[in-house]
């Protein structure tokens, strides 16, 4: 489908949604053709001719110096900036759906609401759920508190955000995002904050429980999307493009070797074509 409207939100054709239980089991992929956006009070365009595969149950990783387009990107994806942008170019999802209402979201800051407990923070999609029945309640506090434990904050539902340190806080985080259980997740920096053992955790741990999610990962850490990366995009140039690299053919996450080393090495001279 190829949009101009200023006001696009990429839809599928009608009727063609399919069973989303089937969707969240193998995945969904992300084709981005021609993509082109820029903002309303900008005369220059953030990204032009943009070509992405993200492929479904994998995690792709964008790589890009600071004001690049990554985030504006993954905002657009998922429907941050209605009416703040013009976007044209062509967005499809195998299986065909409206792959915006299958999205979660995880920022670079926890954006937990300080006035809620823990558990509080991740339930917080189920006050947008509508009028639950009882057993409906039942199953989500259940689930929330399994989502806790599996994070290793069991003992912390009833703190506030403000009593847990900042890996702490990111578990949470990443727990209220997996209480969404969409099959798109879409990540901006979310352990950029973090110190660097902490980080290495939280990797394997989303890696862990987002198996089998079609992950976008946003990173200035070229370690890191080579330890989570089955796709790895750099964006680069003004408006941005994507370039594709090859990634190594061992399961993620990975340890980090002479091969891994080799193209950390690419990616930084890559990268630093930028600065120069």
């Amino acid at each position: 489908m190829s949009v101009n409207s200023p006001d696009y939100l990429p839809n599928s054709a009608p009727n063609s949604t399919p069973n989303m239980s089937d969707a969240i089991n193998t995945g969904i992929s992300i084709d981005i053709a021609g993509g082109y956006l820029r903002y309303h009070d900008s005369e220059q365009a953030v990204i032009e001719n943009l070509n992405v595969h993200i492929p479904a149950g994998k995690w792709t990783c964008i790589l890009g110096q600071s004001g690049c387009g990554k985030s504006s990107l993954l905002r657009y994806l998922a429907n941050l900036l209605t009416n703040k942008v013009q976007w044209s170019g062509d967005i499809t999802t195998q299986p065909p759906c409206d792959y915006q209402h299958e999205i979660a979201y995880m920022a670079q800051q926890d954006l937990l609401m300080p006035w809620l407990s823990v558990l509080d923070n991740v339930m917080i999609s189920t006050k947008f759920a509508g009028k639950l029945s009882k057993h409906d309640k039942k199953t989500q506090l259940d689930k929330a508190h399994s989502l806790l434990q599996q994070v290793g904050l069991a003992d912390k539902g009833a703190y506030l955000p403000q009593q847990l340190s900042g890996g702490m806080r990111q578990r949470v985080a990443l727990a209220r995002t997996l209480m969404q259980d969409k099959p798109i997740v879409l990540m901006d920096e979310p352990f950029s904050a973090l110190d660097a053992v902490t980080r290495y955790r939280l990797q394997n741990l989303a890696h862990q429980l987002l198996e089998n999610k079609t992950v976008v990962l946003i990173t200035h850490d070229p370690q890191e999307a080579l330890r989570l990366a089955k796709q790895l995009y750099i964006m680069q140039g003004k408006p941005a493009i994507a370039t594709a690299l090859p990634m190594p053919s061992s399961e993620t996450p990975r340890d980090f070797d002479a091969e891994c080393a080799l193209l950390q090495q690419q990616i930084m001279d890559r990268l630093e074509q930028d600065y120069a």
